[in-house]
């Protein structure tokens, strides 16, 4: 007896009408991330919607390979098939023809060098040995395949997108596909766009997948934003990769911050900067040359043959020769941030490349330290007015002057000026400088740092920095004494640790401007004698004999 069939409304695929129901149900739900996409995410091109339209009658073969990308959409590893799949399935009038040469080619010009260079593995993973050397726990832990929660710390440029970039090619490489990785950032993606992520990624882990994601600029995200990350990074929804340049303590949601392990990430290393350079000369086609000291580099044209190459051997498809001393200068000028060193490089090489036909008539050019310093004006500084150098600076400069380093604090105090500190900040804590470490030892300390400050808030910048060194450089020499600085946190003690109510002021000591004060024993007794020749207590009941001096009270 024939069984009834039904075709199914998704796939149409035929089915008994007794299962029909049943398989309706699954065919909608691995359909739901496909209808749940992001309008960021979703391909949104001319060509995909025309793929999109077709009725599932017409092709059964595509029907059956729309669901399973509905599934795989987000995961960046299936990405690639997506795009092959509509290309193959478009029509040949529509998308013009390519070489893959020309496309790579193309897409390669428009990709900064910065991100061209991020490493894939972590045998390419340059510098934060610390973290990634061997034995290292994170190292241990990626070679094994294991992904943890964790937060990225770091000044710019360190490699934190970096390293979520081998993540990514993890979870890309990974042949039982138990990881999909999702890249989003906080400057542009809202709680939104976080939270639909998170709705699909449940539809992956019912079936075994893990979801990364990594949330590059994540102190973007005020306290509240990041709740919504909470309970899925604690049920193991998805495993939350975070990067900042802020000190989490301070930027991230404690919670947050209690399941996600702190990484810090350091500035690279000159070293680590010249690696990083050599390689990107070579992608570039370029070659780097040593010189013999007493030689320049721009004799080169007359003495090429005598120079040693080092890095890949010159041929015809050479188009630039740079020397090794420049590759240190930039590696040593960019202060730890390899995206500037490689900016400032690829600056130098687009301005200076000759075309092909160039190239062919007159050869490969000479990339010179003046080309390098023309594209890399040093006027950036690692210093943020608001964050931690901010206030690690300060502090330096602070110790510095109570050590009596004086060339010390000078350094620092240059630093914060070249940075774009406010003069009037620095000022004002020079006023403390004269307070709290100079002291009595020298009262016309305080008289010098009073005066600086207000002399700041005349002239303004630049003239001002004269001052601020000047004092800076007196306080340094100036004799030292925190008397009164211990003394005062002696007197915060006592009132601070007193069980009951404060004392009150003894009858003797208080104003008595009315008769009624006076018939109340106010003022009664006093007189204007020192206290050895008065016979009266000016402390209250019980603290007559506290000294917050101690044996130094005499000391100045």
């Amino acid at each position: 007896m024939d069984v009834d069939k039904i075709s199914c409304p998704i796939c149409g695929k035929e089915f008994a009408s007794s299962v029909i129901e049943f398989h309706a149900s699954k065919c909608l739900f691995l359909n739901e991330s496909a209808t749940d996409e992001p309008s960021s995410l979703r391909d949104s091109s001319p060509i995909t919607k025309k793929i999109k339209l077709k009725p599932a009658s017409v092709k059964k073969t595509s029907a059956v390979g729309v669901k399973r990308k509905s599934l795989d959409y987000f995961s960046s590893q299936n990405s690639q098939r997506v795009e092959e799949n509509v290309a193959d399935d478009a029509d040949p009038d529509i998308v013009p023809r390519k070489s893959t040469n020309e496309c790579k080619k193309s897409k390669t010009e428009l990709v900064p060098l910065a991100e061209q260079m991020r490493p894939t593995s972590l045998l390419n993973f340059v510098g934060q040995r610390h973290i990634l050397g061997p034995r290292a726990m994170l190292s241990e832990l990626l070679q094994k395949g294991e992904i943890p929660n964790m937060i990225l710390w770091g000044p710019p440029g360190c490699g934190k997108t970096s390293l979520a970039n081998v993540v990514a090619h993890m979870c890309k490489n990974d042949a039982n596909r138990k990881f999909r990785y999702v890249k989003l950032s906080a400057a542009m993606a809202g709680v939104q766009e976080v939270r639909e992520v998170i709705s699909v990624a449940a539809n992956h882990n019912r079936f075994g997948q893990r979801t990364i994601v990594f949330m590059d600029e994540i102190h973007r995200f005020n306290k509240t934003q990041q709740d919504v990350f909470l309970p899925h990074v604690e049920s193991g929804t998805i495993t939350l990769i975070g990067a900042t340049t802020e000190n989490p303590s301070f930027s991230l949601n404690s919670a947050l911050l209690s399941r996600c392990r702190v990484i810090v990430l350091h500035k690279l290393s000159v070293a680590n900067l010249v690696s990083i350079l050599k390689r990107a000369v070579v992608s570039l086609e370029g070659i780097i040359h040593a010189f013999d000291e007493d030689k320049s580099i721009s004799t080169i044209g007359e003495n090429a043959l005598e120079v040693s190459k080092i890095g890949t051997e010159s041929s015809c498809n050479t188009k630039f020769i740079v020397d090794e001393p420049t590759i240190e200068w930039l590696a040593e000028t960019c202060d730890g941030d390899a995206r500037i060193a490689l900016g400032g490089l690829e600056m130098a090489v687009r301005s200076k490349t000759p075309s092909q036909e160039e190239l062919l008539n007159v050869g490969p050019t000479v990339i010179t330290l003046g080309d390098i310093e023309e594209s890399l004006k040093k006027s950036h500084m690692l210093y943020d007015k608001k964050g931690d150098q901010h206030y690690d600076m300060i502090s330096a400069l602070h110790k510095s002057v109570r050590a009596s380093d004086e060339n010390a604090s000078l350094y620092w105090l240059t630093r914060m000026i070249s940075g774009g500190e406010d003069p009037v900040y620095i000022a004002r804590r020079l006023v403390r400088m004269a307070s709290e470490d100079v002291g009595l030892a020298d009262p016309k300390a305080l008289e010098i740092a009073v005066h600086t400050m207000h002399g700041c808030k005349m002239i303004g910048t630049p003239e001002c920095d004269v001052l601020l060194a000047q004092c800076t450089t007196y306080l340094a020499r100036a004799p030292k004494s925190r008397l009164m600085e211990d003394a005062l946190r002696a007197a915060q003690r006592v009132v601070a640790e007193h069980k009951g109510p404060q004392p009150g002021v003894p009858l003797h000591l208080r104003n008595a401007p009315t008769k009624l004060m006076k018939d109340l024993g106010y003022g009664k007794g006093y007189n204007m004698k020192r206290k050895e020749d008065s016979g009266l207590s000016y402390l209250p009941e019980g603290l007559e004999e506290v000294n917050f001096f101690g044996s130094s009270g005499d000391d100045i």
